[in-house]
């Protein structure tokens, strides 16, 4: 996810009459490529920016969007104004304040043999196809569903599961989250042969936490008790943890994972009332990365698939913050039902590696504020 480097907020794909930028939707600023910035204010111009940055970039100034480097300011004269900008040599990105990238005039459009002007034709004609196209963007936004990026996330989506509706590239490999994915699915399917006795002696039993000098907090983060138990945890773990990964680095991004389950299996421990049931599982671990993922990125588009008149499924779209409010909710039920030993799932971990997503957002996001803080 890419994010503002005034507010924070997740900057949004848009198709610009240029080219693609990157939109932030509160405090109106945009980021542009370079090629983009060609097209704009020409090769020449560019080269010379680049030429004055190449060698101070990344030593100060706000984050960038794309990579969270320290960006250089640099001052540069277009169409007779002075305008401040923000230029990353290293992913090759510039950051415009608002209303800056407005000022900028656009490049002549090529005229297409047979096209009409509508500056030619008489006023009475441009109000009436003014009207049509206003006319014409209603109705397509009337008729249209919103529909996820890649058709691929129909498949979780039918099975009860959210979905990216719109996912920005990645600046970096998510090794961590991929690495920590294949281990836990190994280890899974190898106990899957004998899950009951791998289970009373790998798992986490409350009134035996210090099994193995405590080794049952790691090895029960491993251990699931089914096929859809571990693939719906590897699917959250893997969509939710490569964004988190990304912003994070692996590093921060494995110690997030630790602390999550460490403390959700201590507020297991501490609150289940059945101190001779083994808890398996990664939700701890990975509930402090839903946690972290809905903060940083709150605007983040969601979506799930809900039939419709009993027969059609429709796309319902909601932001990260409403379905980490809703979950938080789901997860404060399961949590009256655990202590009065009715459930089997351990929202107590859940809302134990919350806690620690959140507390880590808000640790890391005051260093944030250092520029050159996040470590690449």
């Amino acid at each position: 996810m890419f994010t503002c480097p005034n507010c924070g907020s997740v900057l949004t794909r848009k198709q610009g009459e240029v080219g693609l930028i990157w939109s932030c939707d509160s405090c109106g600023g945009r980021a542009v490529s370079i090629a983009l910035l060609r097209r704009l204010i020409g090769n020449d111009r560019v080269s010379a920016i680049w030429s004055r940055t190449i060698n101070v970039a990344g030593t100060g100034g706000r984050p960038c969007p794309i990579c969270s480097r320290g960006m250089t300011e640099e001052s540069v004269s277009i169409a007779g104004q002075m305008l401040n900008l923000g230029v990353c040599t290293r992913c090759e990105f510039t950051w415009f304040d608002t209303p800056q990238y407005e000022s900028i005039p656009p490049p002549p459009k090529p005229r297409v043999p047979g096209e009409v002007d509508e500056k030619e034709l008489p006023q009475a004609a441009r109000e009436a196809l003014a009207i049509y196209k206003v006319q014409q963007m209603a109705k397509q936004e009337q008729e249209e569903d919103p529909e996820p990026d890649a058709t691929w996330k129909t498949v979780p989506a039918v099975l009860g599961l959210p979905v990216e509706m719109d996912s920005d590239p990645l600046t970096r490999v998510p090794l961590a989250t991929l690495s920590l994915s294949i281990l836990i699915a190994a280890v899974s399917f190898w106990a899957f042969f004998d899950l009951e006795n791998v289970t009373q002696k790998f798992g986490l039993i409350p009134n035996q936490a210090w099994r193995y000098g405590g080794l049952t907090f790691l090895t029960s983060f491993f251990l699931h008790g089914g096929i859809f138990h571990l693939v719906s945890n590897l699917y959250f773990l893997i969509v939710f943890g490569i964004h988190v990964e990304n912003y994070l680095s692996a590093r921060r991004w494995l110690l997030l994972v630790f602390l999550s389950t460490i403390v959700g299996d201590l507020l297991h421990i501490a609150a289940d009332p059945r101190g001779d049931i083994p808890c398996i599982g990664a939700s701890g671990g990975i509930s402090g990365l839903i946690a972290f993922y809905a903060f940083k990125f709150p605007h983040a588009k969601l979506g799930i698939l809900f039939r419709y008149y009993y027969v059609y499924f429709k796309w319902l779209q909601f932001p990260a913050w409403c379905a980490f409010l809703f979950w938080l909710f789901l997860q404060g039920i399961g949590t009256l039902e655990q202590v009065s030993g009715f459930s089997n799932v351990s929202s107590l971990a859940h809302l134990g590696g919350t806690a620690v997503g959140i507390a880590l957002w808000v640790f890391w996001r005051k260093i944030e504020l250092v520029p050159g803080s996040v470590t690449a």
